[in-house]
């Protein structure tokens, strides 16, 4: 028996020093989430195609009843949020935009103001904020609100009815927050861009509002309304993908919803942030 004891202390104090054993199981815990990892990718991924497939294969079918759906979700994810965007946007320009031309006026280099504010706002701050936003009141919503229509068999009731839930459920969702995270975007961007400058008047910085606009229109290019369409847009349909995905992809018990909404949070998070390092490269490339 003594042996027997001796030779677990000696096991786990080898597992204290990095022996094999700790090895063995720091290595299984990386494979283990290296193989959820490309699980939740091939999951989503395959549920986003069929999404695509039905958006372009269904565009025009039961119309009367899809468009109503996609207004609704636009009102939700989108007018409902103006309030609380524009409160962003004001302490986005007083406390950031603002500083900032505080701090360029002091060493004389004001001129720089219109590019930093083009770079921070319009390019980076702005989209993330929201599409954040959006996830934050939106997203947890789709997931509990799909969750249970799964859990509660109103999406096998639709299947029975010949109705397609992906076209019904999940289609109005992707249009709806694509839709809202472009507007909202934008009106981020603009109600920011004021208060910057307002702030910066308050503060007697020596900038004249025909110099500001003038180093806006600058700064920014022709690419920057491109890519800032196009990364609201995927913003918009990566989220509404992934938490559809999680709330309505398979079965879901109502205890389960509440781990399946946390998933759906921190993938979209991830998912977003990705999107964005992608288009950092796509600007430094320009």
């Amino acid at each position: 028996m003594d042996n027997d004891l001796a030779g677990s202390f000696e096991s786990i104090k080898g597992a204290g020093d990095g022996s094999p054993l700790l090895r063995t199981g720091c290595a299984n815990w990386i494979g283990h989430g290296f193989l959820r990892f490309t699980r939740t990718i091939h999951g989503v991924g395959a549920f986003g195609l069929i999404t695509l497939g039905v958006l372009v294969r269904k565009w025009n079918v039961a119309s009367r009843v899809i468009h109503p759906i996609i207004c609704g979700q636009v009102y939700r994810a989108g007018v409902c949020l103006m309030p609380m965007v524009a409160f962003l946007a004001l302490a986005l320009g007083l406390v950031i935009i603002g500083q900032t031309v505080s701090l360029l006026s002091r060493v004389g280099a004001t001129n720089y103001a219109g590019i930093i504010m083009v770079t921070v706002v319009v390019r980076e701050l702005g989209p993330l904020i929201v599409a954040l936003l959006v996830l934050a009141r939106i997203g947890t919503a789709i997931v509990i609100e799909l969750g249970t229509a799964r859990a509660t068999g109103e999406v096998e009731a639709l299947e029975a009815m010949a109705i397609d839930p992906i076209h019904y459920l999940v289609v109005p969702r992707v249009i709806g927050l694509a839709l809202s995270i472009f507007a909202l975007t934008i009106y981020l961007i603009l109600m920011a861009l004021c208060s910057g400058y307002l702030f910066a008047f308050l503060q007697d910085v020596p900038l004249h509002l025909g110099e500001y606009l003038g180093q806006l229109a600058g700064a920014l290019r022709w690419e920057d309304f491109v890519l800032l369409g196009i990364k609201t847009l995927s913003f918009g349909c990566c989220i509404a993908i992934v938490t559809c995905y999680h709330g309505l992809a398979r079965p879901l018990r109502i205890q389960e919803l509440a781990g399946a909404t946390t998933r759906a949070v921190v993938e979209s998070v991830v998912a977003c942030t990705l999107l964005d390092a992608l288009f950092i490269i796509v600007y430094l490339l320009m």
